[in-house]
C-alpha cells in the first residue's frame, strides 16, 4: 500500500526505484484486531439480508464471537512493538503503531464492546423488533473498529478519521429505536454537539499542519519547537482548538451537556458503551495529542487540562448529587453524571504529565484508572439493564429492596458502586484513586489533589445512598428478575474482574505500563 506522504519519484528515476518509493508492506498482524471487527461488521450487515427474521438473534452471537476473536488477536502482539504504514526512509514516522499503550487501550475498547454486545443480545430480544438487528450490530462493530484504531494512530489524519469512525455509528445507535421521540432527540443533540467539536478540532489540526508541515505525531513534536516566530500564534491556536474536540469526547465540562440526555435516551447497552468505550477513545486521543505530539507546549495544555479536571469532577459530582430518586431514568442519569465526574479524575494524571519528570508514569495512572472504571461501570450498567427489564422507567427508587428479589445482583451493584466510590471492599477503586492522587501530588499539583479529595467525599454520599437502598425492605410486592444467559455472562465477567482486581490491585498498574516513550 502506498504511503500518502511517500516521496514522489523524479522522472529520471528508473521504474524499480519508483516502485521502491511507492510500495510498502503491510503488517497484517498488527492491524488485525480493528480489521477483524470491521470485517465481521460488514459480514453481519450482508448476512442480515438472507437470515430469516425469526433467526436474527444469530447475528448477535456472530458479533459477540467477532469481538471476542478481535480481542484474542491482541495476544500475538505482546512480543514487541510493531509499526506499519511508515514513511519511506523514516521508520519513526508511522501512521499505525501497535505498542504497549495501543494494546492496553485496544483491550479496554474491545472488551468493553464485547460486554456491551452481551447486554445488547437481551435488549434486542426484549425490544420486540423495534430495533433493526442487522443495522444495530453493523453500527456497533463499526464503532468498535474505529475505537480500536484510534490508540494505534500516530498521525493526525488517521487520528481524526478513527475518531469519526468511532463516533458516527454511535450517533445512529443512540437514535436507533423506531418511534421513540426521546431517543431521536438524544441522538440529534449528540450529533450536533459532536459535529461542532469535530469542526473545531479539524481547524486546530489544520493550524498545526500549517505551522509544522507534517501530520505525523513524532515529527510534529520535533518541528513545533522550531516554528517560525510569525507562526507561533497560529501554532498555539491550533493546539488549543485541537484539545477542544477531544475534551468533548471525554465529556469534560463545559463540553458535557450532551451526556445526561444522550445516556437516558439511548438503548441501555449503548449508554454503557459510550460511558466506557467513548471515554477510552477521547482519553487515548488526548494522550497522543498532548504527551506524544505536543510535549513542548505543556505550558499551554497542562494548566488548561488541570482547570478542566477540577471543573469536570465538581460539576459531574454535584450533578449526580442533585438527581431525584423518583424521576424517570434517574438511575441512568446518575450514572451519566457520575461518568462526567469520573472523567475529571481521569484528566488529572494527563494534566500532571505536563509538570512531571516522568510523564509516562502519569499517563499510566490514567490508563490504570480507566481499566478499573471500565470493569465496574459496565457492571453497574449490566445491573441497570436487569432492573430495566421489569421497571422500564429505571428510577433509583426501583432498586429499593433489590436484595430481597435478587441477592446476587444487589451484592454486585453494591460492590460496583463502592468501587466507584473508592471504598472497601472495592479495593481496586481505592487503589486507582490513590494512583491518581499520587500523580497529582508528585507533579506539584497539590491544589488539584485537594479538589479531588473534596469531590470524592461528595461522591460518597450519592453512591452510599444508592447502595443502602438496595438492602431496605421493598415497598409492595417485590418483582422477580429473570436473568437471561447473556446478561448473566456480562454480570459474571464484570463481577469476577472487579473482585480479582480488588484482590491483586497491583496488576492493574503493571498492565497499564504504557510504553509510550
Amino acid at each position: 500500500m502506498a504511503s500518502p506522504t511517500a516521496p514522489l519519484a523524479s522522472p529520471a528515476d528508473p521504474p524499480a526505484a519508483t516502485a521502491a518509493n511507492l510500495v510498502q508492506s503491510v503488517d497484517w498482524l498488527a492491524i488485525a484486531p480493528p480489521t477483524l471487527a470491521a470485517v465481521v461488521g460488514l459480514g453481519v450487515l450482508v448476512a442480515d439480508l438472507f437470515v430469516d427474521r425469526h433467526k436474527k438473534a444469530l447475528l448477535g452471537w456472530i458479533s459477540v464471537a467477532g469481538l471476542a476473536a478481535s480481542a484474542l488477536l491482541l495476544l500475538p502482539l505482546l512480543d514487541g512493538d510493531r509499526s506499519t504504514f511508515c514513511l519511506t526512509g523514516d521508520a519513526d514516522a508511522c501512521s499505525y503503531t501497535a505498542d504497549r499503550f495501543t494494546l492496553v487501550i485496544q483491550f479496554l475498547v474491545l472488551g468493553g464492546a464485547l460486554l456491551a454486545a452481551l447486554l445488547s443480545v437481551t435488549t434486542l430480544k426484549d425490544a420486540d423488533k423495534r430495533i433493526p438487528e442487522g443495522e444495530y450490530w453493523f453500527l456497533l462493530l463499526s464503532s468498535a473498529a474505529g475505537a480500536a484504531l484510534l490508540p494505534a494512530s500516530r498521525d493526525l489524519a488517521t487520528l481524526i478519521v478513527a475518531l469519526e469512525v468511532a463516533s458516527l455509528p454511535a450517533f445512529a445507535l443512540v437514535g436507533i429505536r423506531h418511534g421513540d421521540r426521546k431517543s431521536s432527540e438524544a441522538a440529534l443533540k449528540f450529533f450536533l454537539s459532536s459535529v461542532t467539536a469535530t469542526a473545531v478540532s479539524l481547524m486546530g489540526i489544520s493550524f498545526v499542519y500549517a505551522s509544522t508541515g507534517t501530520l505525523y505525531l513524532t515529527q510534529v513534536a520535533d518541528r513545533i519547537q522550531h516554528v517560525d516566530g510569525q507562526l507561533h500564534t497560529l501554532a498555539q491556536t491550533g493546539v488549543v482548538l485541537t484539545l477542544v474536540g477531544f475534551a468533548f469526547k471525554t465529556a469534560a465540562v463545559p463540553f458535557h451537556f450532551w451526556v445526561p440526555d444522550t445516556y437516558a435516551g439511548a438503548p441501555l447497552p449503548i449508554a454503557a458503551y459510550l460511558s466506557v468505550v467513548g471515554k477510552a477513545v477521547g482519553f487515548s486521543g488526548l494522550i497522543l495529542i498532548t504527551v506524544v505530539a505536543l510535549p513542548s507546549y505543556a505550558d499551554v495544555w497542562g494548566p488548561a487540562l488541570a482547570a478542566l479536571a477540577a471543573l469536570t469532577m465538581t460539576v459531574g459530582n454535584v450533578g449526580a448529587l442533585r438527581q431525584q430518586a423518583t424521576r424517570a431514568y434517574s438511575a441512568v442519569r446518575l450514572l451519566a453524571w457520575s461518568s462526567v465526574g469520573q472523567a475529571g479524575y481521569l484528566l488529572v494524571p494527563i494534566a500532571a504529565a505536563a509538570y512531571s519528570d516522568d510523564a509516562e508514569r502519569s499517563v499510566g495512572s490514567t490508563v490504570a484508572y480507566a481499566l478499573m472504571y471500565a470493569a465496574v461501570n459496565l457492571g453497574a450498567f449490566a445491573v441497570a439493564a436487569l432492573v430495566g427489564r421489569t421497571k422500564a422507567a429505571n428510577r433509583i427508587t426501583d432498586y429499593r429492596g433489590l436484595y430481597a428479589t435478587n441477592p446476587l445482583a444487589a451484592l454486585l451493584l453494591a460492590f460496583f458502586l463502592l468501587c466507584l466510590a473508592g471504598l472497601p471492599p472495592g479495593i481496586i477503586g481505592l487503589f486507582a484513586k490513590v494512583t491518581v492522587f499520587s500523580a497529582a501530588v508528585d507533579a506539584g499539583l497539590g491544589w488539584l489533589a485537594v479538589v479531588m479529595a473534596v469531590n470524592v467525599v461528595i461522591a460518597l454520599f450519592y453512591y452510599l445512598q444508592w447502595t443502602t437502598l438496595l438492602f431496605r425492605a421493598p415497598e409492595g410486592e417485590p418483582a422477580g428478575h429473570r436473568v437471561p444467559a447473556p446478561l448473566t455472562a456480562a454480570l459474571a465477567l464484570t463481577g469476577v474482574l472487579g473482585v480479582a482486581l480488588s484482590g491483586a490491585p497491583q496488576l492493574v498498574l503493571r498492565f497499564a505500563d504504557t510504553g509510550l516513550f
